[in-house]
């Protein structure tokens, strides 16, 4: 199987490639190869390079950004999506799409499901979801996988971002009423490799079982200041700099920022592991093996 891989310089399309290429021939496709922000070039750079499967987790994914960057965000993450989805429909090639826990609006106090009320507080969970709309009416045979709070040793993310402040800083102010599953690149492209490479042989089929969306993010909750007391224990074991540092809980109103999170993100994984058979490793293993390789730079 011929596999597009778009944002292979992203965290989870850099995860995505080299498992791929156990089982299939991966084409990736950086933004020089195709350019998400220019939909009118889409179909002939596809025609191009011949797919017989797209994965897309390319995405604007700077949400404060996109408060005053509107345009932009919908014609990476909605506009595109339709486009590649609309090509991929004609063409009779199965599409896996990413997105995101930000579609809905973070009430109440249960993990969210595949088919519950969507309703994003946020311009970047708006074009998400205008880009979920459109890959679903354009009658390809695709799969969403949303997911949330992502990150991985490399790259720009929390943990980097936690790893590099708790150097500099005697004491970090987290935010403790947010609720989700920090979920590693390297899980998601594990989960991501395992449906594929178990349904090789006929991924629509897949697809229609999971209703064409599904939840993947890592076992177990906790909070941001959760993730940070634990990325913080995690460089002391390690002996990594970083055991003077404290941390601080916050409210989300009392840490402003452009665009409004949900207190709420965490997803229901029953379908996952009722269509796929899968059940990811808990946040704690995963963020482990991340601390690991940070350690052995």
């Amino acid at each position: 199987m011929r596999v597009l891989i778009m944002g292979v310089t992203g965290q989870v399309g850099a995860a995505l490639a080299p498992l791929f290429k156990d089982f299939a021939e991966v084409v990736p496709a950086p933004r020089a190869v195709l350019d998400l922000s220019d939909a009118a070039s889409i179909p002939a750079r596809l025609d191009a390079l011949a797919p017989e499967l797209i994965v897309n987790p390319a995405a604007y994914t700077a949400v404060d950004n996109a408060e005053t960057d509107r345009d932009v965000a919908f014609a990476i993450n909605a506009a595109a999506p339709g486009v590649i989805a609309a090509w991929a429909a004609g063409h009779r090639v199965p599409l896996i799409h990413f997105s995101t826990d930000y579609v809905f609006d973070g009430s109440g106090n249960r993990p969210w499901r595949e088919d519950d009320a969507t309703g994003p507080l946020n311009v970047y969970g708006e074009s998400k979801l205008a880009g979920e709309h459109a890959v679903r009416h354009s009658g390809a045979s695709a799969l969403i996988v949303r997911t949330s709070w992502v990150y991985s040793a490399g790259g720009k993310n929390f943990l980097r971002t936690m790893v590099n402040l708790m150097r500099e800083k005697p004491e970090l102010r987290i935010v403790d009423d947010q609720t989700g599953a920090p979920t590693s690149a390297h899980q998601i492209a594990s989960a991501v490799a395992a449906i594929v490479h178990s349904h090789v042989d006929d991924l629509p089929r897949a697809f229609a079982a999971s209703k064409g969306a599904v939840h993947l993010v890592a076992s177990g909750i906790t909070t941001w200041h959760g993730f940070a007391e634990a990325i913080l224990t995690g460089l002391q074991e390690r002996g990594m700099p970083a055991a003077t540092c404290s941390i601080a809980r916050v409210a989300s109103k009392d840490y402003p920022v452009k665009a409004q999170r949900p207190l709420n993100s965490r997803l229901d994984l029953s379908r996952l592991r009722d269509v796929f058979g899968i059940v990811p490793e808990p946040w704690e293993t995963a963020l482990a093996r991340e601390l690991d390789l940070i350690a052995a730079k």
